[in-house]
């Protein structure tokens, strides 16, 4: 008995020792990473994380409702595709074709109106943001410097950095792209409740706009140029500029850093459900425009659609981008398998929403799973 009272005495103090030292030298934040991921029987962020933070909402107005195609639900799923789904946690997935809904299926406890995080689908939908800013005459083109806005970047190669090579990708900031390091900037970014320091203090180690490297900060960074040149929260801005005129069917949730005055993580982590997330898809293959009306420059849309550099044919200005099946596609995506998948030839809008992917091969930009859905719903669509 002595000796156990001894042994929980120690261990209370090492308890104090440690998280006095995570406070001293800044890792406070992994105090919120364990309890919010391993506490919760997690080993990385997960689809409903969202809950944990404090978030803004993106309001919606009038919903309009994707129509109902005449074989809504006609065709079964393949074998293949309900066993990818088993094995991956597919909690949503829709084939949308001519801009109705042809099939629809979800699974645990999701259904249409079930929120789940976004992840890095969101930085399709900043960049979305950033034309439409554009369009409006807040920031003046791609080309614009991002030092015009922050003058934490006005020297040496910082000074070269535009709003575009954030969009792109290319910006040369001191950026680790760790999702699993708990000590990785990311990782800091995801439960630090002060983004907008972490996000300033980063650097140009790389001379900007000569190649692309996928990093979450450049999106961070966007956001808050979106929000300089605005005047506005980008939840406040996507919600009037995006998510009103589109009709969105729910209000959606974007995390923030902390409560009191935060900042979105923009990078990431919009709740919203797998209807309204097609949205964008849609608004994107119809080159920007909305029951008649231009909500995006077609221009800009092109070029986001296109490869910004030879060498990197798999990325435009927040899009994805493949040819697979001869076709050229667009798609967002987003950490565990999130993606809205547009196939513009075809009328063809795909969404996907769960837990897991397959893991991604070094000379394969798209993982497995993103032709899986691809095949499979073209096997489907061709039963009909």
């Amino acid at each position: 008995m002595k000796f156990l009272k001894l042994f929980f005495k120690w261990l209370l103090i090492l308890l104090i020792v440690l998280i006095a030292s995570l406070y001293l030298f800044g890792y406070d934040y992994l105090i919120k990473a364990v309890a919010v991921t391993y506490g919760t029987g997690h080993t990385t962020a997960y689809l409903e994380d969202y809950t944990a933070f404090d978030n803004r909402v993106i309001k919606g107005a009038t919903p309009q409702p994707w129509p109902i195609h005449t074989d809504y639900n006609k065709t079964v799923a393949t074998e293949k595709l309900e066993a990818t789904h088993k094995e991956l946690g597919t909690v949503a997935f829709l084939i949308i074709k001519n801009d109705s809904l042809w099939y629809e299926k979800y699974y645990e406890d999701y259904n249409k109106d079930s929120r789940s995080n976004s992840f890095s689908m969101a930085k399709s939908i900043v960049s979305a943001l950033l034309g439409k800013a554009i369009m409006e005459g807040k920031i003046k083109e791609l080309d614009q410097p991002v030092s015009d806005f922050f003058s934490e970047f006005s020297d040496g190669m910082a000074a070269h950095m535009t709003v575009g090579d954030l969009s792109s990708m290319s910006s040369g900031l001191n950026w680790d792209e760790s999702y699993y390091s708990p000590f990785s900037v990311t990782t800091r970014a995801y439960f630090d409740e002060n983004l907008r320091d972490i996000i300033l203090g980063l650097k140009v180690s790389e001379e900007p706009g000569r190649s692309y490297k996928y990093l979450s900060g450049n999106t961070a960074l966007l956001a808050m140029i979106l929000e300089n040149a605005t005047g506005q929260t980008i939840s406040d801005y996507l919600s009037e500029k995006f998510w009103i005129p589109m009709g969105a069917e729910s209000d959606a949730l974007w995390q923030l850093d902390s409560e009191k005055d935060g900042l979105e993580k923009a990078y990431c982590c919009i709740a919203s459900n797998a209807r309204d997330f097609a949205r964008f898809g849609k608004l994107y293959k119809d080159h920007g425009q909305w029951n008649g009306k231009q909500l995006l420059d077609s221009s800009f849309i092109a070029r986001s659609v296109s490869p910004r550099f030879p060498d990197s044919p798999q990325y435009g200005y927040g899009f994805w981008l493949s040819n697979y099946r001869n076709r050229q596609i667009f798609y967002m995506r987003g950490h565990l398998g999130q993606y809205v998948i547009v196939v513009p030839e075809d009328d063809l809008i795909l969404v996907r929403l769960g837990h897991r992917r397959e893991k991604q091969t070094d000379d394969d930009p798209h993982s497995g799973d993103f032709y899986t859905y691809i095949e499979e719903a073209y096997t489907m669509l061709n039963q009909e």
